[in-house]
């Protein structure tokens, strides 16, 4: 499901100091913001059990569960980051949801993988803040690539999160974007999936995920 929205600032609507507005004082756009908002919060309640609802840049989509191979990854991902990482605070989260600014409604978005002190996100919300967030990873599949391309990088640059890993089954590549800077990140490094990827400090070891290259 695609909703295409004007651009509007960054700030979230909790964030915003303006007085809330009655229905009939909202222009077309913020009413079709609340649309979009509110069919979000009913399809994300209502989701099959493994299925994920995502708001993007103010589009709204659907995720099936995903496969065998990408969930082998997602584990081989997460054990090496418990195992090998310098920084013992450290803790994976597999399911965490996360607020990205963007140009329209404020992106609600669950990561692969988010690699955070333990204790980060014990608000109850469903979804937090990712100023905590040391890393973030996704592992592209055919219903995910594009926006784990595209619109999420923007995202979690425009987050600030220092680092996104980027594991592309499609290219068989794995690459780490750092340094963020706008909607961009300064640095990326790019490797085949048979190679090992460095992961900077605190996580501070290389990432072997060769079993699954060429």
């Amino acid at each position: 499901m695609t909703v295409t929205l004007p651009e509007r600032d960054h700030r979230t609507r909790d964030q915003s100091d303006e007085p809330r507005k009655s229905w009939q004082q909202l222009s077309d756009a913020e009413k079709m913001y609340a649309v979009v908002e509110s069919t979000f919060d009913e399809l994300n309640a209502t989701a099959p059990e493994g299925w994920r609802v995502e708001l993007i840049e103010g589009d709204i989509h659907v995720v099936p569960p995903a496969n065998g191979p990408h969930e082998a990854m997602l584990a081989e991902l997460v054990t090496q980051v418990a195992r090998r990482s310098t920084e013992e605070s450290l803790r994976t989260y597999t399911g965490i949801g996360l607020l990205l600014p963007s140009h329209t409604l404020t992106s609600k978005v669950v990561p692969d993988l988010v690699v955070a002190v333990r204790g980060s996100f014990m608000a109850p919300e469903l979804y937090h803040d990712p100023e905590p967030a040391v890393l973030v990873g996704e592992i592209t599949s055919v219903s995910t690539g594009d926006n784990d391309r595209g619109k999420k990088l923007r995202g979690y640059a425009l987050a600030g999160i220092p680092h996104y890993l980027l594991v592309d089954r499609k290219e068989s590549t794995a690459t780490l974007f750092s340094d963020p800077a706008g909607e961009e990140y300064r640095h990326q490094q790019t490797v085949g999936l048979s190679e090992r990827i460095v992961l900077p400090e605190p996580l501070g070891f290389a990432l072997d995920i060769s079993e699954y290259g060429d």
